[in-house]
């Protein structure tokens, strides 16, 4: 794994990166063989002492992604390892099952080794789909789709761009601001 650990009002220490690196490369032993993935560490803190911790980790077929806010920074970057931790184990299990299923192979997960832990029957619930909807997506600019979104009291809305005619999502941020993900 390549670290890039990036700080914003910090100075990232040997120290910091050195405890960044040491707690994520716990995530390889998760895989058979040591992943090639860039891991993308941002570093923030507030002017109230808080810290924000942001980890991005590329893969082909995922994205492991994870944010936490803490006074402490150590304790978000251990907090942030539990979060991924958790991703990696709830994606091996949707593929075991799915496995079993089908008994297919998806080779990407094929290399997850699981460390003397078994999926529980609570983590395979989470999966579970529990309900669907079905709706026309119309044609809208991003504005109107925030304005819909709220309406609804969501906290996404999947719409068309009228612009581009590709399928797009906005959503609410925890900061309470919007987002936007566009369809390439």
């Amino acid at each position: 794994m390549n670290f890039n650990v990036r700080g914003e009002n910090i100075e990232v220490t040997p120290a910091i990166r050195e405890y960044v690196e040491k707690k994520i490369a716990k995530l390889e032993r998760y895989f058979t063989e040591t992943p090639d993935a860039n891991v993308n560490v941002n570093l923030k803190t507030y002017n109230d002492k808080r810290s924000k911790v942001e980890v991005t980790i590329p893969m082909p077929n995922l994205v492991l992604r994870a944010e936490e806010i803490h006074d402490d920074m150590y304790a978000a970057i251990d907090l942030i390892t539990d979060k991924l931790e958790r991703q990696i184990r709830k994606h091996k299990t949707k593929v075991n099952r799915k496995f079993r299923e089908k008994g297919g192979v998806n080779n990407f997960f094929a290399n997850f080794e699981e460390p003397g832990a078994v999926a529980t029957e609570e983590e395979q619930e989470d999966l579970e789909v529990v309900r669907q909807k079905s709706f026309d997506l119309k044609p809208m600019d991003s504005e109107e789709a925030i304005l819909q979104m709220n309406m609804l009291g969501h906290n996404f809305y999947v719409f068309t761009n009228a612009e581009t005619n590709l399928t797009n999502v906005v959503y609410k941020r925890k900061d309470g601001r919007y987002g936007l993900i566009e369809a390439q």
